[in-house]
């Protein structure tokens, strides 16, 4: 059996000989499809995964929310009464929600951070240590993001955003230990944010802030107020049965009718990485179906050039019969041949790809791939591509092979 195939594979080669240009157009046909299906669906993966990551620059499967005015009377209280935030209710949270994995307030308000004789306006937020790993706050390999001693001790340390420290300190400068003034408050930097694409915020964006312990904004400042709470469920699938204890745990504190929606403002993420998630899924559909109807064009080629092989073989395949070869026999080498064409094209396809995937990973490209992100030839790409190949492959040799088999010897070898 395997003598047959490489006689077939050499068979293969000599009509490769014979007929290049028609071989050669058949080949690039099937490899522009197979380059279509594989960048299309790979800058599809490029442009879903730095979506996602823009996204997670606010945080990660977060909720955020905070008291609002109720708009239905409840056991005897009007309407339009202010729903308090309160650092007390933080406990309760705790004690009553064991989906809640992390929660922290938010208190922001607008300040000037001095150094030197630079003097920037910014906004600062008194916040607890789990608000970095909420928000994606991630310090670089030379500091820290403010911790629970900070808390406890009411430190006067400040995390900032990268971007505030190129302003104040230089660009890439390592302001650890430096003290600043904010508010004519002296504060020590104890960590500068790592850079991070950030597409959605409030309040600006996090490059730009600066972060205190919640306790040193009491402290320092003289405030108790609470603008949010940021927490996280510790499954995403859930946060909404988080979201409905949370309406209750309220409801019950503050007595609010629990099905007033508008007593409790809620921004919930989960929603709209599910709605990213769900798009980005129609959009590789549509992509790969574009790609496989270029690579459909090529394998219409192919079929056509196959029926002219068996055609101008007919003499070839009538001997053959004559002396013993099956229907079998014949359609296997037709489908065999069809394969190797098909095979040639895809891997030159692959090739070509994994060259253009290649460039867009250089440094030089960097900038472009900030924005559209940088094209992936995952597994799944990889298989999605190889399945439409088998398909379109199969598709065009079955008919030209099926009418080679099916052939009269004697009206073969009369031809």
């Amino acid at each position: 059996m395997f003598s047959l195939y490489l006689k077939l594979i050499g068979q293969f080669y000599q009509d490769m000989r014979r007929q290049k240009l028609r071989t050669f157009l058949t080949v690039c046909g099937i490899c522009w499809g197979t380059i279509a299906v594989v960048l299309l669906l790979a800058f599809g993966v490029g442009v879903e995964a730095n979506s996602m990551k823009a996204m997670h620059g606010l945080g990660t499967n977060i909720l955020i929310f905070g008291g609002n005015r109720t708009t239905k009377a409840y056991q005897g209280l009007g309407i339009g009464r202010w729903i308090e935030n309160r650092e007390g209710d933080i406990a309760l949270f705790k004690e009553k929600i064991p989906e809640m994995e992390f929660i922290s307030p938010e208190a922001s308000w607008d300040a000037k951070m001095s150094y030197k004789k630079e003097t920037r306006s910014i906004r600062c937020s008194g916040i607890y240590p789990e608000f970095g790993e909420l928000r994606n706050l991630i310090p670089d390999n030379r500091g820290r993001f403010i911790n629970r001693l900070d808390m406890e001790k009411k430190r006067r340390s400040v995390f900032i955003g990268n971007q505030l420290r190129d302003e104040l300190f230089g660009k890439g400068s390592n302001p650890v230990g430096r003290m600043v003034l904010m508010n004519s408050v002296p504060f020590t930097v104890v960590g500068v944010m790592e850079d991070k694409t950030q597409t959605s915020s409030y309040g600006g964006r996090d490059k730009d802030n600066a972060y205190i312990a919640y306790s040193t904004y009491k402290e320092t400042f003289g405030h108790t107020n609470i603008q949010r709470y940021i927490c996280r469920a510790a499954d995403p699938l859930d946060t909404p049965r988080m979201r409905k204890a949370i309406y209750q745990v309220l409801a019950r504190r503050y007595k609010f009718d629990p099905a007033d929606e508008e007593a409790i403002w809620m921004w919930d993420t989960t929603q709209g990485e599910q709605f990213i998630k769900l798009f980005f899924m129609a959009f590789q559909i549509f992509l790969a179906l574009g790609g496989i109807l270029t690579l459909i064009v090529g394998g219409i080629g192919v079929a056509n050039i196959m029926y002219i092989v068996v055609r101008e073989r007919r003499r070839e395949i009538g001997i053959k019969m004559a002396l013993g070869a099956t229907p079998n026999n014949i359609l296997i080498q037709f489908l065999m041949e069809t394969f190797l064409i098909v095979s040639l094209g895809g891997i030159l396809g692959f090739a070509f790809s994994y060259g253009v995937v290649s460039i867009f990973k250089l440094p030089l490209l960097e900038t472009v791939t900030t924005y559209v992100g940088c094209p992936e030839i995952s597994p799944m790409v990889s298989l999605c591509a190889l399945l439409a190949l088998g398909l379109i492959g199969f598709a065009a040799g079955f008919a030209p092979a099926r009418r080679a088999a099916n052939m009269d010897p004697i009206q073969a070898l009369e031809f």
